[in-house]
């Protein structure tokens, strides 16, 4: 098993094309939100521009949108088709199948909450030809029928914590590494089983371990952090360069913050803050 090291990530990430423009970069959508979940949606797009991506667009049901657009600058908000609960209905389906089309990653489920409509939703979209992650309630509206996992037709990434992967069906009972390594050979996924040493396992099964990252870091919104920075590197970079320079990244920016902070007092929104020193040094 390997260990995520600074001169991997430094190796990963390449200089920006002097020349370059925003489009050189990646478009990423997230679609993400739901009325009582306004925070979600915010942290996984800024998270998403801070990591690189040349443009970012936030699908969010329409209650939510006032919110987003108020909060987002660098990103683009847009309404989406909602229940009377304020969750994403069947009728998003064809608008977030359009923005997808145009973009060159897809970010599903930071916030979304649960309703028939929005997992089936979910559902539906599994057969987009674009990488997808799926992450918080994405995973849950999944969670019985994980077999769906099988005929997506391009890269997927989960990022279950050890509560969503046993929903998810995996099995810890031989210990993460190896439920990591069977799970994503199963389904054909890069699977991020969060927690302390984070592992992330590839279709092939190898797997890498991530040793960067704290307690503090254990609040909520952290995981949407990461799920726009595994989007944006999806643009920029190589599946499996993508996801663990993503983890190393997020939490070498959470060390950062606990050490001007503390672990009780830094929070989501200081990890954003922090990845430009971060990545600056790396790509020296």
């Amino acid at each position: 098993m390997e260990t995520i090291t600074a001169a991997f990530v430094r190796q990963c990430l390449p200089r920006r094309d002097p020349e370059g423009h925003k489009g050189d970069f990646g478009k990423v959508l997230c679609i993400c939100g739901s009325v009582g979940y306004t925070g979600a949606p915010i942290f996984a797009s800024r998270a998403a521009v801070r990591t690189g991506a040349g443009l970012v667009f936030l699908g969010v049901p329409q209650s939510v949108w006032p919110v987003a657009a108020v909060k987002s600058d660098e990103a683009m908000p847009f309404p989406l088709p909602e229940t009377a609960d304020g969750k994403l209905s069947l009728l998003a389906e064809e608008p977030v199948r359009q923005r997808a089309a145009g973009c060159d990653a897809v970010l599903l489920g930071c916030g979304l909450g649960r309703d028939w409509q929005t997992d089936t939703l979910v559902q539906d979209l599994l057969d987009m030809e674009k990488p997808l992650v799926l992450d918080a309630d994405g995973l849950n509206a999944i969670s019985e029928n994980a077999e769906l996992l099988q005929k997506r037709p391009a890269v997927t990434v989960l990022t279950p914590h050890e509560g969503e992967f046993l929903r998810l069906g995996g099995d810890l009972s031989r210990g993460r590494e190896a439920a990591a390594a069977v799970f994503s050979q199963k389904y054909g996924v890069y699977l991020i089983l969060k927690g302390h040493r984070t592992l992330i396992a590839d279709p092939e099964g190898r797997l890498a371990v991530n040793n960067t990252g704290n307690c503090g870091m254990a609040k909520g919104g952290s995981g949407d952090v990461l799920a726009g920075m595994f989007a944006a590197l999806l643009c920029q970079l190589p599946a499996r360069d993508a996801v663990q320079t993503a983890v190393w990244l997020h939490g070498r920016a959470g060390d950062l913050c606990a050490e001007r902070m503390g672990e009780y007092a830094m929070n989501p929104t200081d990890v954003i803050a922090a990845l430009p020193e971060v990545t600056k040094p790396i790509i020296r």
